[in-house]
């Protein structure tokens, strides 16, 4: 059983006084529905599970009357052996994005408050007119004001520690060193480094960190990753629209080879020469909104709010799994990353990837920051009321852009993630690329 930071957020979610029904979102195999089981199970007397694709006879208890009174009496007639315990009840609507009255009813049965209710599905990121699923239906109503949401990500590198068995309080001696700007003891440092490589390899996925933690086999954790890769494939021949399913495909597969190239932006020439966005801009947004990429905006003025100040048609993409990345690369490359004797410009991308990954996990939007064609900083977040840069380097070079913008801007403080330890010079903190998860 993996632990998940999630499980803590649906805890305050059920002790909220003004409850609203809950929506969770997140790519494909990212461990929705096994989460919802487990908290389910775990935190009420009572749990229901319907699933719209496995048991599409089900969607008649949403036909007809969408009362609350209507809809359980009907869940009663359905489902054998059902309880229905009021204040003690969750009642879990997983696939919804294959019923739409299930999802116009939402509003009634957070309205009617007798029972909890959770809802998921595949991409729903997706709006239905960017969907090509024929199963997937339009709610004649959108519950607004009724729902809340949380997005699920792949597990973080903390999450990570934790399935390996690390202590809890060695990663609190971390987090002390993190805030105090502090070295980290060499050989647990060292360590760590060694740690966070193997989690650029294994990534977050439920399934291939399971693997990995019970056997410590990458090439194990490799075959469960291609599988998960094949799903992606299957998922974009099934929900990307007629001539957009090539397209889509397209965009996803150049992404590894742009990272590898360190490109300063996304290239619609890498995926197909002499093209531009009229002919893919579609493509790259069907994969931001199914939660597989993670987009990066060009600033032209680093200040709050960044979005007011981001280019949208300058961006770069990133997997939104480093495992999956590493997979993509194949075995000579997650070797060396293991090993620590990757060199060149895939090196510099691959870690970009997994501290943008990071960062996404702890709730930030990514930015990058290109004031010329000689200088870039990988990353500016928000934080503490400032704009903060992040620089990613994968071994400790010089830091050129940093040091242009703690010049020109002044932040109060500015990141630079790199091999070796934490230290500090003015508003500049160094950091080992682990520690990200402390961000």
């Amino acid at each position: 059983m993996l632990k998940r930071k999630a499980y803590d957020k649906l805890l305050e979610w059920k002790r909220s006084e003004h409850k609203k029904s809950l929506m969770i979102k997140g790519a494909r195999q990212v461990g929705k529905t096994y989460l919802v089981r487990e908290f389910g199970e775990n935190e009420y007397g009572s749990f229901v599970e319907i699933n719209f694709i496995n048991q599409k006879h089900l969607k008649a208890i949403f036909q007809s009357d969408l009362s609350a009174d209507a809809i359980y009496k009907r869940m009663t007639a359905s489902i054998p052996n059902l309880r229905l315990v009021p204040g003690d009840t969750l009642i879990f609507l997983d696939e919804i994005q294959n019923c739409g009255n299930a999802r116009t009813a939402i509003k009634f049965l957070t309205e009617d408050g007798r029972f909890d209710v959770i809802t998921s599905g595949s991409l729903l990121g997706l709006t239905y007119a960017e969907n090509g699923d024929h199963d997937a239906e339009e709610p004649e109503s959108v519950p607004t004001g009724y729902e809340s949401f949380m997005t699920l990500y792949p597990l973080d590198f903390e999450e990570f520690l934790w399935a390996e068995g690390y202590d809890q309080k060695t990663i609190e001696e971390l987090k002390r060193c993190f805030n105090e700007v502090e070295k980290v003891d060499p050989v647990i440092n060292a360590k760590y480094e060694e740690l966070f490589r193997e989690y650029i390899v294994v990534g977050g996925m439920p399934e291939a960190v399971a693997q990995y933690c019970e056997s410590h086999d990458f090439n194990a954790v490799l075959a469960v990753q291609n599988q998960i890769l094949e799903n992606y494939r299957f998922d974009i021949s099934k929900h990307a629209k007629g001539a957009e399913k090539q397209k889509v495909r397209a965009c996803y597969d150049a992404i590894p080879k742009q990272l590898a190239k360190e490109l300063k932006k996304f290239q619609y020439a890498t995926v197909e020469k002499g093209t531009t966005s009229k002919k893919y801009g579609a493509s790259v947004q069907w994969l931001v909104d199914a939660a597989i990429v993670n987009p990066c905006y060009n600033i032209h003025e680093p200040y709050i709010p960044l979005m007011a100040n981001a280019n949208e048609t300058q961006f770069k993409l990133y997997i939104s799994d480093t495992g999956l990345l590493c997979a993509l690369y194949g075995f000579e490359t997650r070797r060396a990353i293991l090993d620590d004797t990757i060199k060149g410009n895939a090196k510099g991308g691959i870690y970009e990837n997994v501290i943008a990954e990071c960062l996404v996990k702890r709730g930030y939007k990514l930015y990058y920051y290109k004031p010329d064609d000689d200088h870039e900083l990988e990353f500016l977040i928000e934080k503490d009321g400032d704009v903060i840069p992040v620089e990613v380097k994968a071994k400790n070079n010089a830091t050129v852009s940093l040091n242009n913008f703690i010049r020109d801007y002044d932040p109060h403080m500015a990141y630079k993630f790199t091999s070796g330890n934490v230290g500090k010079e003015n508003a500049k903190i160094t950091l080992p690329h682990y520690m990200v998860m402390f961000v």
